[in-house]
């Protein structure tokens, strides 16, 4: 009913379906380029799914604001209604003629609360959460649990690429397998998976941990600016800048914690994997550079 201009457009793109209201007022996009940063809530990942990346590629690089008129066109919302009545009933009308949607569940939730889901679900599921506890009985699609800023989320079997890309904060646990790029961009919290991750996991890794049970696919780390990886079983290949690290006492009491939280027995043997700092030394930027890293 209102503009949606960064992380709220961001949080429409998390969706199934956009309607808007048609007012001349009313604004979309993506301008965080006008404030020296990119979005950073999953834009630049869903807007090319969603419009092509050429013209993803201008409303993100040039901060293109567009009004109400226009975005139905320009492919930003799905439907334009004309009243706030109308526009509870075309949501209505959606929901009702969708009624087995399984992508974006779980989307959005920002209060503590338990959520079990009984079978699985599919992409974007659980993303920009910030305090609930979920549980997922199946699998997951890919891109689960994007922007993740607290809370806990469990999934029984294996989850897609992209899970917990751009994570902030919280403890997400897979007990099953994950795909390739898993935890890229992560600015914190954890990632523990039971099984193997595929390739390029760990890429441009910011802050926080990922605790990999199984083999980690090429690439392991490939362009982190810090945090740590743990791998119990056997790395293909590591990437630029990600190098073994010296195993301390925190180490031991990080890992035994997590592994008793959440019941999963008796962990690995594991190796740890850091930052060489010689590509990217975060100490050493900027405070604009930080600011973009961040």
């Amino acid at each position: 009913t209102g503009s949606a201009l960064g992380g709220g457009y961001e949080l429409a793109l998390a969706c199934h379906y956009r309607i808007a209201l048609d007012r001349p007022d009313l604004q979309l996009g993506l301008p965080e380029v006008s404030l020296g940063v990119i979005p950073g809530a999953g834009g630049t990942q869903r807007l090319p799914r969603l419009l092509g990346i050429q013209a993803a590629l201008m409303l993100i690089a040039e901060g293109k604001i567009v009004r109400a008129s226009n975005a139905q066109a320009q492919g930003l919302v799905d439907a334009l209604v004309d009243s706030p009545e109308a526009l509870r009933a075309a949501a209505l009308e959606y929901i009702a003629k969708n009624p087995g949607a399984k992508h974006s569940l779980g989307v959005g939730i920002l209060t503590r609360c338990k959520i079990t889901f009984e079978g699985s679900l599919g992409y974007f599921g659980c993303g920009v959460i910030d305090g609930p506890e979920v549980h997922i009985k199946g699998r997951v699609g890919w891109s689960a649990c994007e922007n993740m800023m607290s809370g806990t989320v469990v999934v029984e079997g294996n989850a897609g690429s992209l899970t917990g890309a751009a994570m902030r904060g919280g403890d997400l646990i897979i007990k099953g397998r994950l795909g390739a790029r898993t935890g890229i961009d992560q600015k914190g919290g954890t990632i523990l998976t039971m099984g193997s991750v595929g390739a390029n996991t760990g890429f441009m890794m910011q802050r926080g941990r990922q605790v990999i049970c199984g083999d980690a696919g090429h690439g392991l780390g490939d362009s982190m600016y810090d945090g740590i990886i743990y791998v119990g079983g056997k790395v293909r290949s590591l990437g630029i800048d990600c190098v073994p690290g010296e195993w301390t006492d925190a180490d031991t009491e990080f890992i035994d914690r997590k592994f008793r939280i959440y019941e999963l027995g008796t962990p690995p043997a594991f190796q740890k994997f850091v930052c060489g700092k010689k590509l990217y030394n975060y100490d050493s930027l900027e405070a604009s550079e930080r600011k973009l890293v961040l």
